[in-house]
Order: C-alpha cells, then sequence, then structure tokens
C-alpha cells in the first residue's frame, strides 16, 4: 500500500503557502505548535490551553485537518489543554513515511501520538473518519483514553452512493459565487460549503494523494468492547448512514455510550451546529 503525499513540489508548495496563510488567520491567540515523530511519519499538532496530562485532542474527518476544528480552539483552551491534530497521511503538516493499512495501524499511530504527548487520559474527538481512528485506538489501545466524544463517526455503513453524492455537490457549490452558497448550502444539506477559508484550502489540496485504509464497519463484538464514557453525536439527516439504526446499535451494544441525535443536521454537523457540539464536548470533558 502506497504514502499520502502530494503530487509534485508545486502541488505541495501551494498547499503549505495557503494552509500556513489561513492558520495564521484563522488560529485564536497564543499556542504552540510542534511535530511528533511515530512509525508512519511525523505528525503535526498545534496545542492551546492550560498544560495538562488529560488533554482534548481533536481529530479531523477524511482530508481536512486541524484548520476544521478553528471555531473550536478558543472555547475549549478556555478550560483544558485542547490539542488539534492533523492525521498522518491526510493533506496537512504531516509527512507519512510507511502506510497504514487498516484500523490496528491507525490505532498504533494514535497511541504514538498520545505517548509523545504524555497523555495519560485524553478526551478524544473524532469527527467522521477521525471518530473511526478514535474508535478503533479504544478497541486495540484501552487505558490512555478517558472519554470520547464521536461527531458523525465513520464505521457504521459503507459509504454509498448517497454519500459520494452529497460530497461531489458539496465540492461543486463550493466553487460557486458567495452569494449562491447560502441556498446551495440549505439545498445539499452541507454547511461547510460556507466555510470560505476552508473551502480555499480544500481546492488546494487537489494535488494530494490520500491512501488511508478506508473506515470498514465495526463488528459487534468490537463494539461490545467500548469501555469507556461516549457521546456518539449523530446528524438527523446524516448521508453517510442511517442515523436511527446506528444509535440503535450503539445504544445495544456500547453500555458507556450515550447517544444523541441532533434534528436537522447532517454530515457536516461540527459546521451545521458548532455551538451543540463545542457545548457537548466541554460537558464531556468536564466529566
Amino acid at each position: 500500500m502506497s504514502i499520502g503525499e502530494f503530487r509534485n513540489d508545486k502541488t505541495r508548495e501551494r498547499f503549505h503557502s495557503v494552509y500556513g496563510r489561513l492558520l495564521d488567520r484563522l488560529w485564536p491567540g497564543p499556542g504552540d505548535t510542534f511535530d511528533l515523530p511515530t512509525s508512519f511519519g511525523t505528525t503535526r499538532v498545534h496545542r492551546a490551553g492550560p498544560p495538562s496530562s488529560d488533554p482534548v485532542v481533536l481529530l479531523s474527518g477524511a482530508n481536512g485537518n486541524s484548520l476544521m476544528w478553528h471555531r473550536y480552539i478558543a472555547p475549549i483552551a478556555r478550560r483544558h489543554t485542547v490539542i488539534a491534530v492533523d492525521t498522518v497521511g491526510e493533506p496537512g503538516a504531516s509527512v507519512q513515511s510507511a502506510p497504514l493499512t487498516g484500523a490496528e495501524d491507525g490505532a498504533h499511530w494514535l497511541e504514538e501520538v498520545l505517548t509523545g504527548l504524555e497523555a495519560t487520559a485524553a478526551h478524544l474527538v473524532g469527527c467522521s473518519y477521525g471518530g473511526w481512528l478514535a474508535l478503533g485506538h479504544q478497541m486495540h489501545h484501552p487505558g490512555r483514553t478517558a472519554a470520547l466524544t464521536l461527531v458523525e463517526p465513520a464505521g457504521f455503513a459503507d459509504p454509498g452512493r448517497r454519500f459520494y453524492a452529497w460530497l461531489i455537490a458539496g465540492g461543486l457549490a463550493g466553487m460557486a459565487p458567495h452569494a449562491l452558497r447560502p441556498w446551495l448550502s440549505r439545498r445539499i444539506g452541507n454547511s461547510a460549503i460556507l466555510e470560505t477559508e476552508l473551502m480555499e484550502l480544500g481546492r488546494a489540496s487537489v494535488g494530494f494523494r490520500r491512501a488511508l485504509p478506508p473506515a470498514r464497519v465495526f463488528s459487534d463484538e468490537e463494539l461490545r468492547r467500548v469501555r469507556v464514557p461516549s457521546l456518539f453525536l449523530l446528524g438527523e439527516r446524516s448521508s453517510l448512514h442511517d442515523t436511527h439504526q446506528v444509535a440503535e446499535r450503539v445504544g445495544a451494544l456500547a453500555p458507556t455510550a450515550e447517544v444523541e441525535v441532533v434534528p436537522g443536521a447532517g454530515h457536516a454537523l461540527p459546521t451545521d451546529d458548532p455551538e451543540l457540539v463545542a457545548a457537548r464536548i466541554l460537558r464531556r470533558a468536564a466529566e
């Protein structure tokens, strides 16, 4: 299996130019940025808030990076250490050097990141693919995670035609004139296209070849192994899975899980209702 990388130097330089400019513009307040070595390459992390061994660690969805959380950093950092991670193998500032071949490799990578952060009781927050990584880590490396908040996590259905249609429609709508985007956002159910800067970053990442393993569906036995307090935040109108089916399955199999279905929201839940998502992250982190 290959590794994720830019097609050439030109596409890499273009992306990092946009990434750096938007990081300066969007990242709130003081903090520090550094790279952690792992078996799969160097991992870029951005940290803010008071130092602690029980940080809130944010993992982005597929084809995303730390910047997707820019609206969340300030409210979380007022109370907790918050660390946003550029997942290795995604378009960001991490540099992959070895392939991830499945869920166990993803869990091993995340365990190395948390070890490097000296986190002993992390609160993992994962969106979509990041939620799949967070859940996989808890299953394969229990003990370092104190709680999970999973926002529209992958791993409960194979992406189907509806999801890919939603992705394509969002990509096209993100290139439309700004005046049309609010209407298009409502029409296709994707509030992420209203994030002008993130749409610019997405266009700059077109030259990146992603080579991460697909988010395979978790088995019943795996879900029974989730033993930490976990909040599953699901969009009522998700294009990724049947929300109510996921809610029923999680409720039946994961004894420490709480499920909340957010009315009117879709798979773009972090931008559909950022106030609710931030409040739930803070509530879980305080428990």
